[in-house]
């Protein structure tokens, strides 16, 4: 029985330092996510909408509409869900359309997506950028929920 317990101690420690290390390694790979997020909205900003301002008139500022790709802006009052890129739109809907806690396997089997370990690490990512920036709400550990005021509804 010791021996067992010793082994079982062993694996217990193994499956711990492993699980710290996928942690630091999924905060690496999130960070290049939203980097390579960065760069690319800045690089489709298109320069023919800056326009110059008028003498006497205010600054015309183009509206710019979310694109696959865009930066999720930090939640304040008055923006909606139709400010998101269209797969956060989507996430948005379907986590307010349940009226409950969703996991990220559900949330993947609702955007269409075959229950794959990739598939749901990539919804989980995006649900939790949404619940980062105030879009959602994180109950546990990928459980998400809608904030009051901040559903999908695009």
């Amino acid at each position: 029985m010791g021996l067992l317990e010793e082994r079982e101690r062993a694996a217990r420690q193994r499956v711990e330092g492993l699980q710290a290390e996928l942690r630091d390694a999924e905060a690496a790979w999130e960070r290049f996510v939203i980097a390579r997020e960065t760069v690319s909205q800045v690089l489709a900003e298109p320069d023919e909408g800056v326009q110059a301002p008028v003498a006497g008139a205010e600054r015309a500022v183009p509206a710019a509409g979310a694109v696959p790709g865009s930066v999720v802006p930090v939640w304040r009052a008055g923006l909606d869900a139709t400010i998101l890129a269209p797969d956060y739109r989507r996430i948005m809907d379907i986590v307010a359309g349940r009226g409950e806690a969703v996991d990220c396997r559900q949330l993947a089997s609702a955007l269409g997506l075959e229950p794959l370990p990739a598939k749901v690490e990539g919804v989980r990512s995006k649900a939790k950028r949404l619940a980062a920036r105030g879009w959602l709400a994180e109950e546990s550990p990928g459980m998400f929920s809608s904030v009051d005021g901040r559903g999908g509804g695009s």
